[in-house]
């Protein structure tokens, strides 16, 4: 399994959009990275921000991820 996926392989497995994962990379929420044209994400960091995601619960009317 390979540690980085582009955003668009990102985006296929969290379900994501890309717009909104390069606001996470930004916000500093996960980890990611330019290579040439290309922005990837640590899928290390999208694991670790997923198990935060769900250790808080439900947030306006969200309910927590499974």
């Amino acid at each position: 399994m390979a540690d980085w996926l582009t955003i668009t392989e990102a985006s296929k497995e969290t379900g994501y959009s890309p717009e909104h994962l390069r606001d996470l990379m930004r916000q500093g929420r996960i980890v990611g990275r330019k290579f040439a044209t290309v922005w990837q994400v640590r899928r290390s960091s999208l694991s670790a921000y997923f198990r935060e995601q769900k250790t808080r619960g439900e947030k306006r009317g969200r309910k927590p991820l499974t």
